[in-house]
Parts: C-alpha cells; sequence; structure tokens
C-alpha cells in the first residue's frame, strides 16, 4: 500500500535577471526538513495493521468456508438429479423441467450470494484502509507539531530511488502508533474467538 503525506509544502522562487545568472534554489527551499516512513514496515508492525490483517484471513476463510458448503450441497443436488434421470425416475418431462429449474435456481443464489460475500468482504478492507490511513494522519499531524517537517513521504517498495536512512523516521513513528492505537471491542472479541477455536483444534 502507498501512503503520501505532504504536511507542509513551501516554494517560492524569483525569475533570474538574465539568462546568464547562475540560477539557484530558493532562500526557504534551501531549508527544508524532509524525513520518510518505510510503509512495508509500517505494515508489518504497526499492531492496527497486523490485527486487521488477522481479522481479514479469518473473514476470508469464513466466506470460503460458506462458499464451499453451498457449492457442494448444489453438487450433491445436481448428482442426485441426474442419477434420478439416467433410472428414469422424472415420471414426465414436467417433473424434470421443474428439477432442472429448482437445480438454477440454487445455483444462481449461490452466485449471488457469492458477489454479495465479496462485495461486502471489499467494502470492509476499504473501511479498514481509511482507519489505518486516518490513524497515520492524525498521528502524524500532532507528531510535527514538535518535528516541523516540511514533508513526510512514504517509501513504498522501490518508489523512492534513493533514501538518505538519516531521514528515516520509521521506528519513531511506529513507536508513537503503537502507543496510541487502541484495539476496538468489536474486533478483539472476533479476535479471541477464533484463536478459541484454534486452540481446540490443537487438542
Amino acid at each position: 500500500m502507498a501512503l503520501a503525506i505532504g504536511l507542509m509544502a513551501a516554494s517560492c522562487g524569483k525569475k533570474a535577471q538574465n539568462m546568464e545568472e547562475p540560477q539557484t534554489a530558493p532562500e526557504e527551499a534551501q531549508g527544508l526538513k524532509i524525513a520518510y516512513v518505510e510503509i512495508d514496515t509500517l505494515m508489518a508492525k504497526y499492531q492496527f495493521c497486523k490485527d486487521y490483517a488477522e481479522l481479514a484471513n479469518i473473514e476470508g476463510e469464513n466466506i470460503q468456508r460458506t462458499l464451499t458448503g453451498k457449492q457442494r450441497t448444489l453438487e450433491q443436488h445436481a448428482a442426485a438429479m441426474q442419477k434420478k434421470y439416467e433410472s428414469n425416475g422424472f415420471t414426465s418431462q414436467e417433473e424434470l423441467a421443474r428439477a432442472q429449474q429448482s437445480l438454477q435456481a440454487e445455483q444462481q443464489a449461490l452466485q449471488e450470494l457469492s458477489e454479495r460475500l465479496q462485495s461486502s468482504f471489499l467494502e470492509e478492507q476499504n473501511k479498514y484502509n481509511e482507519e489505518m490511513r486516518d490513524s497515520v494522519q492524525k498521528f502524524l499531524t500532532v507528531y510535527n507539531k514538535t518535528k516541523k517537517y516540511d514533508f513526510i513521504m512514504a517509501k513504498a517498495g522501490d518508489n523512492m530511488l534513493l533514501a538518505n536512512p538519516k531521514y528515516d523516521i520509521t521506528d519513531e513513528v511506529l513507536k508513537g502508533l503503537n502507543k496510541r492505537y487502541k484495539i476496538k471491542p468489536e474486533v478483539a472479541e472476533k479476535l479471541k474467538k477464533n484463536e478459541k477455536k484454534d486452540d481446540e483444534k490443537k487438542k
């Protein structure tokens, strides 16, 4: 995930008096304070991200389990209808048509359920992402009142070609974020329930 937060921008310049004069950076730009945060590290170590990644995994598995069960039931019904058809179990074409329509309706219902569950899952993930960005931005707003950086950049993968490690404030930001973080009761409850299930499976 890429997150770029520009907190303050200072830029002004004056045109050179003539083309022969060397162009220099604006006076304000020469004193810019810049820092960056490693997004990959943030995603891996910020407790908010860790909790919601686990929650997303749980919800994804639940959806897959539900759809797999429905699909298995559908296949059983299809196999039963095929067996009945091959053994001449249908007394009329009307009965066969009703059975086929019932199977098609079941298949359509499964498709709609799959789309609904996946859409809901994506909406939840978007909400979590928004909450994460919001929490980081709010923290940095407070954090920067004393640090007074002009820019706090995001370094994700190779999106920055070169960065001096002395401007890396990831550890400091992580420490502050984790100190502020408080897990929501409903999230804690879901994680706790899943932990109990895992413990029961191991027994």
